[in-house]
């Protein structure tokens, strides 16, 4: 489903329920209006990665413990679906749940278990088997992640809503309707599956492309260095690379395609391909220019003529880690941001066009002297509500959230930078692939 799609669906919706613990039905407000999510759990907590991921997509969600759930049953049909949070359940419990099933598969609501958190290198849960068969359930346990976990939610919702304006279940319904309610389950049967299949494709798709990130930094004694890379959907229309040339130099840049999901995560690829920082001659090399990497990428995607009008913008900088002087070349990229103790930040300009629209446009490359205690902060457009905001009167001015974080050591200004987005309330349509690489000098 896309964005804009559950954009509208939840239009008009009170924001669900955003408590740190289960909230309790008595004295509590049960749903008045449509509520897209009915988080069942006896955990203290909903799980965080759960919580940002609702608010991130714009959802309503309610939590309640497992053993009110009989209270919501008269309002079943201001449900879209449930997340039933099966961990820790006692014996008891776990009977109980047959039948919640059971009343949500009468009520023709999705139903979403989660049995555990999963070690994997991707944020997943487990999905446990139900004793209830429905399209929305795994049949065996197995692990997602949260893009996952999100499409199965969206399904759900889809059907829901769909499904809602048209087909009430009577207690006694007719022949032709049983008949009519077995062939809209099949295809709901068939539909599901392949969405798991599309759902597993893009995931592997997203993992691929992280293989294309560096897996280690080129720290030094005097240099740190630290990234945020949080995509929109389940891959990325952003890259970024750090480098190490040779002993001396280190390369690195953030590279932003224009547009989202496949089309651009696949442009990304070309251009970690198509972005070289040197080239070997004999048995010498030669380290190019930003300028020079600039203008070879810049026409190495205008020649391959992309259908959709593709374009990228680009941010590379070249970084003497002995002298620490850095040259810097941009193209249709937010400037770099130099953050220096005792000093106002300020964003390094440099003027240059997108990426691919014109083979034989000009970049320019800056330099600026790095000295102790400075760090430097590149960043794609997704990151930039966070960053500060430019308007006609004033220019560019810097958030209050970014000065909040910005004179702390590298590492822990970008675990807040990547805490601050996670937690912000953007609708579905604002949500962006948000990728940041920054660097201290010690």
């Amino acid at each position: 489903m896309t964005k804009s799609g559950l954009a509208n669906m939840t239009k008009g919706l009170n924001t669900g329920a955003d408590k740190d613990s289960p909230a309790r039905t008595e004295g509590a407000r049960l749903p008045e209006v449509f509520t897209d999510v009915l988080y069942l759990t006896n955990q203290p907590v909903m799980p965080a990665e759960v919580k940002r991921l609702l608010k991130r997509k714009g959802l309503s969600f309610l939590v309640l413990p497992i053993d009110d759930f009989p209270k919501v049953l008269h309002c079943l049909g201001l449900i879209g679906t449930v997340i039933v949070d099966a961990k820790g359940l006692d014996v008891s419990q776990q009977q109980k749940l047959a039948r919640i099933i059971e009343s949500l598969e009468m009520g023709n609501v999705g139903a979403i278990l989660l049995n555990h958190r999963v070690k994997l290198p991707v944020k997943s849960f487990s999905l446990s088997s139900a004793p209830v068969k429905s399209f929305s359930l795994a049949s065996m346990a197995e692990s997602v992640s949260l893009d996952e976990l999100w499409v199965r939610i969206s399904v759900n919702l889809a059907y829901r809503r769909k499904g809602s304006e048209f087909f009430v279940r009577p207690a006694s319904p007719p022949m032709q309707m049983e008949s009519s309610h077995n062939k809209l389950a099949e295809k709901l049967q068939i539909t599901g599956e392949l969405v798991d299949e599309l759902t597993e494709q893009l995931r592997m798709a997203g993992l691929v492309q992280r293989d294309f990130l560096p897996r280690r930094m080129p720290e030094t004694e005097r240099i740190k260095w630290a990234n945020v890379f949080m995509p929109a959907e389940w891959v990325s229309g952003d890259i970024f690379d750090v480098a190490r040339i040779d002993e001396q130099h280190v390369g690195f840049y953030v590279a932003d395609a224009v547009g989202h999901a496949m089309p651009a995560a696949l442009l990304t690829i070309f251009v970690k391909q198509a972005l070289v920082m040197r080239e070997t001659i004999g048995g010498d090399y030669r380290i190019f220019s930003p300028t020079e990497v600039m203008t070879t990428l810049n026409r190495r995607i205008a020649e391959q003529k992309l259908s959709g009008y593709q374009f990228a913008t680009c941010c590379y900088c070249l970084l003497n880690i002995e002298t620490l002087e850095l040259t810097y070349s941009r193209a249709g990229h937010p400037y770099p941001v130099l953050i220096r103790p005792d000093e106002e930040p300020r964003q390094l300009e440099s003027q240059g066009p997108l990426l691919g629209i014109f083979e034989q446009s000009e970049y320019e490359q800056q330099t600026v002297q790095l000295q102790s205690g400075d760090k430097l902060l590149v960043y794609s457009d997704g990151a930039e509500p966070f960053i500060g905001s430019f308007n006609n009167v004033t220019g560019f001015s810097f958030s209050d959230e970014f000065y909040r974080i910005k004179d702390l050591p590298v590492g822990e200004m970008m675990d807040n930078l990547n805490q601050l987005i996670g937690t912000q309330q953007l609708a579905p349509s604002e949500i962006d692939d948000t990728t940041a690489v920054a660097l201290e000098v010690l």
